[in-house]
């Protein structure tokens, strides 16, 4: 193999691997960090619950802006219809989950999408965890089981 047929392969798998990379998270994923917790499944349809959270300041007091977000894997022979809704705790305010959101959304054969930013929740920036969870179902389907991810931080 000569020199620049060398450099042509090296510089097309640099190519290949930075697209793939730019594809990996969408741009509904630009927060400071996301973190996703165990994978769950309903009728071959997978599911990760993730969180993130984003800090900012208002005059003296700090906030977080906490975003759920789900990843939806598809190991059916053909596209699917997905059904996810997500909820919000709180440590310290009880047993008590507030439904942040909801969404739906086609998902591929044999395919994965996500993260998808299901919806945010603003706090004052603590030392308290939050835990979101999310569950899946395809349409006509079961609820799967719950996804949860949690975070103490006040990320920056």
């Amino acid at each position: 193999m000569t020199k620049t047929a060398r450099l042509i392969k090296r510089t097309g798998a640099l190519v290949a691997a930075a697209a793939v990379t730019a594809f990996t998270f969408p741009v509904e994923a630009q927060a400071a960090a996301v973190a996703c917790g165990g994978g769950i499944s309903t009728q071959n349809i997978g599911a990760q619950g993730c969180i993130s959270a984003e800090r900012w300041k208002d005059g003296k007091i700090f906030w977080r802006d906490i975003t759920a977000h789900v990843v939806i894997t598809n190991s059916r022979a053909h596209a699917s219809s997905v059904e996810y809704e997500a909820y919000l705790h709180v440590q310290g305010d009880g047993d008590d989950w507030m439904k942040m959101g909801s969404g739906r959304t086609t998902v591929q054969r044999r395919s994965t999408v996500g993260p998808i930013a299901v919806a945010t929740s603003t706090r004052i920036c603590g030392p308290v965890k939050i835990t979101i969870r999310v569950h899946v179902r395809p349409a006509g389907g079961a609820w799967s089981n719950w996804s949860s991810a949690a975070t103490s931080q006040c990320q920056t």
